[in-house]
């Protein structure tokens, strides 16, 4: 694994002592076996611990992890004949978020997610997964196009953000990130969304409007970076960890407080770790959220959609 998070340290050690051994044995006559079989016990107890225990700020770093998948990776594993469509028709083409259709289970779906990259240079290219207004843009022209004929919408996130720079404020960014939540809201075909990654406030949130909102077992979603929070209310962002914990950004803490439905499981140490595995997990939610929500008529889906998120959080009407 190229990179190895801070609280992994004490499993890649092992494992690597493990190697070691096993190397030794087999390079001499020496018979380690007894001592490699109580390595491996230790190891297991060891990955159970680490993994079975993670603090937020663990899961923040795996969520933001180089390898973690991307939507695309699902988008290979999970769907079939998948043509991707490029442009909002207004300016150009965001390559930060992909939109396209696709066949799920031989029924036609329309597919939208950030995409941010593998490397240095894909990353540049698709500006780190950050969209711009025309990425947004993009994505509610087939969102509204999937509403035409019918076709369920599955959105896939996974941003730090919106851009905020000033070529993407002067061509409308909060315009395209608030009509998108307006138009989301009202689409009479059945959303999916699923967070894979960081969620980031806007930038998230203007593919999050959906039906069913499910979270990767690692993944965050927030209104902030932990960072951001900790520059604002302890004006030093080396408080990332606390602010992480205060915030409440981990599925677990959102299925709580009922802003998400379902937790999808990840392998032990992260969804890079098996991509098969992990995209085994995505497709069991998701063909169930399909077929439940398939049943409902679109004036049904509207109103859960309204009831759903006015249910959420303690609120007074003055």
């Amino acid at each position: 694994m190229k990179q190895v998070l801070e609280f992994e340290k004490p499993i890649v050690d092992l494992k690597e002592k493990i190697s070691e051994l096993k190397r030794f044995t087999q390079d001499s006559e020496i018979d380690l076996s007894d001592e490699i079989t109580t390595l491996e016990k230790r190891l297991a107890v060891l990955e159970n611990d680490i993994y079975g225990n993670l603090k937020p700020w663990d899961r923040v770093q795996l969520a933001r992890h180089s390898e973690r998948p991307t939507t695309l990776d699902y988008v290979h594993k999970l769907f079939t004949d998948f043509i991707e469509f490029h442009g909002d028709r207004l300016f150009g083409d965001d390559e930060a978020i992909i939109a396209g259709i696709a066949y799920y289970k031989d029924n036609p779906v329309t597919v939208i997610g950030h995409q941010r990259g593998k490397d240095t240079k894909e990353n540049l290219r698709r500006n780190f997964g950050m969209p711009h207004p025309e990425g947004y843009r993009k994505a509610l022209r087939h969102m509204k196009q999937a509403e035409k004929f019918g076709r369920p919408i599955i959105c896939f996130i996974d941003t730090k953000g919106a851009y905020p720079g000033k070529a993407a404020e002067e061509r409308g960014q909060s315009e395209a990130i608030a009509r998108n939540l307006m138009e989301m809201a009202g689409l009479r075909v059945p959303i999916v969304c699923v967070v894979i990654g960081e969620g980031g406030s806007g930038g998230a949130l203007a593919l999050g409007v959906g039906d069913e909102i499910h979270m990767l077992e690692n993944s965050t979603y927030s209104v902030i970076s932990p960072e951001g929070a900790a520059s604002i209310l302890w004006k030093d962002s080396a408080y990332a960890q606390r602010a992480a914990e205060s915030m409440k950004i981990t599925a677990y803490d959102l299925k709580k407080l009922q802003v998400i439905d379902k937790i999808v499981p990840e392998p032990k140490g992260g969804a890079h770790r098996d991509l098969d595995q992990q995209a085994a997990y995505l497709d069991e939610v998701l063909e169930q959220s399909l077929h439940t929500l398939s049943k409902c008529s679109a004036d049904t889906l509207l109103e859960n959609r309204w009831q759903k998120y006015k249910q959420i959080g303690d609120y007074n009407l003055l």
